[in-house]
């Protein structure tokens, strides 16, 4: 009768070992800070980069990440609006195209910030209202670089696509 009660004992204790095993793998990756930096003007490469973005939100669950596009110099071109590239003509490319806009749009309502560089602004006589797609003024961050490594030190995993 002892040599049952250790055997029930043993298999009650396996049982819950298995059972917050799952409940762990089902936990996926957990909570995640991650900071995308895009600083290059490539419509292609631009568009893998927000294919990334959205797999990584299917991987870890928006309500699990935190995320922040940070964008300088030719990375503006992301949010350039095509009309707007012979008013910025120190951009080769604009592309916020329908396309793209769709798909920013989509990241955006899934909770990614995108920040842009006052300096690029600045620097490349961007008129941030009308020239870019859907940034406002709180979008905009003092320094591209420097908001990259401020949100390294907060903690947030870098990723360069």
């Amino acid at each position: 009768m002892h040599n049952l009660i250790k055997f029930a004992v043993a298999i009650i204790v396996a049982t819950s070992f298995w059972i917050s095993g799952v409940a762990t793998a089902d936990d996926g990756y957990g909570k995640q800070k991650v900071v995308y930096h895009i600083n290059y003007d490539d419509p292609k490469q631009q568009a893998g980069a927000l294919r990334n973005i959205q797999n990584h939100i299917n991987a870890v669950g928006a309500e699990n990440l935190d995320l922040k596009v940070v964008l300088h110099g030719n990375g503006l071109a992301l949010l350039l609006e095509p009309d707007s590239l012979e008013n910025v003509p120190k951009f080769k490319f604009a592309n916020a195209t329908d396309d793209m806009t769709a798909k920013i749009t989509g990241l955006k309502d899934q909770g990614v910030n995108f920040n842009v560089c006052a300096n690029t602004v600045r620097g490349r006589k961007v008129d941030y209202l009308n020239d870019l797609y859907d940034v406002d003024e709180s979008d905009i961050v003092p320094s591209g670089v420097a908001e990259v490594a401020k949100l390294q030190a907060e903690g947030y995993s870098y990723i360069k696509p």
